[in-house]
């Protein structure tokens, strides 16, 4: 059987009530686009009825393909897994949400057609809680300082990639990923297309504040290693200022003027070791961190079932 010419991605997580109508308007969409399409869904492990509605949608449509994850990996290993099953010439990676509308996507081809080998998705009127996009806008700021790479808060997983951008992106095997950055490191000619955002029609979004900010020190930590350069400057810092001290106490005790005796040699001895150590323990780290993620080489993610018989893995 030839592969399709698209593959519509999407990882689910506590989205039983979304999916039917997730896969009525991706259906749609790819009948527009006018080429051969599967649905590929990843149950990043639900706690709901997810996987049941994901076999029932695959068993009344064979363009559905749905994979259950042993445990809840995360949504961007889920969506890892999506892309390793995926078969697609163009794969649209997509939230199982609803906030981004498959109606967008003849519009990313469109514009892919034009010499793009990827195709995001600029969310225009974000429709999200005003705490939301501040802590994104914080975040993506943040995040572009310390990987000193232009970021924007409006782009996140919807969008359009050609098979040798997901290629690209699978032959990363770190296991700390996060897939926006992950596309822009490797690179490609790309574009951007102003879409829609809706409100998300069916409950509470599943990333609560305490998994947001899991998730950004988990990126910060895996797309940059300034944080440790930045703790080895304030090492190195505390070091000058012990050094500064000792000329300030030098010039006082030459005009006379004393501390308690024994007080002036303890603290600028404590500062200047204190600074001394963090710098070797910012140096030291900056390998030791780096080394300790790859050497242990786990699976980034493990399939517990398919819908299809043997799913790739």
């Amino acid at each position: 059987m030839p592969p399709p010419t698209f593959s519509f991605v999407s990882p689910v997580y506590q989205a039983e009530g979304l999916l039917a109508e997730l896969v009525r308007r991706l259906a749609l969409a790819g009948e527009a686009l006018g080429g051969s399409f599967e649905i590929v869904l990843v149950d990043d492990r639900s706690t709901d009825g997810s996987w049941a509605r994901i076999q029932a949608l695959a068993a009344q449509d064979g363009r559905v393909r749905g994979l259950r994850l042993s445990r809840n990996f995360g949504q961007h290993r889920a969506i890892t897994a999506g892309l390793e099953l995926a078969r697609g010439e163009w794969v649209v990676v997509l939230d199982c949400d609803l906030q981004d509308q498959p109606e967008e996507i003849p519009a990313l081809f469109t514009q892919a057609q034009q010499g793009y080998d990827l195709v995001l998705a600029r969310r225009i009127n974000r429709q999200d809680s005003w705490r939301k996009k501040l802590v994104s806008r914080v975040f993506y700021r943040l995040l572009a300082y310390l990987t000193e790479t232009p970021q924007d808060p409006a782009v996140g997983n919807f969008g359009l990639y050609h098979r040798k951008v997901v290629d690209a992106v699978l032959a990363m095997r770190e296991g700390l990923r996060y897939f926006p950055t992950m596309v822009r490191w490797v690179g490609f000619r790309a574009a951007t297309v102003a879409v829609a955002h809706a409100e998300r029609p069916v409950g509470p979004s599943s990333y609560t504040w305490g998994r947001l900010a899991n998730l950004a020190l988990d990126v910060m930590l895996a797309y940059s290693d300034k944080p440790l350069r930045l703790a080895v400057k304030l090492g190195l810092g505390i070091s000058v200022g012990a050094f500064a001290m000792v000329l300030v106490t030098l010039g006082r005790y030459l005009l006379g003027h004393t501390w308690e005796p024994g007080y002036a040699s303890i603290i600028i001895s404590i500062w200047f070791f204190a600074g001394l150590v963090l710098s070797v323990l910012g140096m030291v780290g900056l390998y030791i961190g780096k080394t300790f993620e790859q050497v242990k080489n786990r699976p980034i993610y493990v399939i517990d079932s398919a819908t299809d018989p043997a799913p790739n893995q």
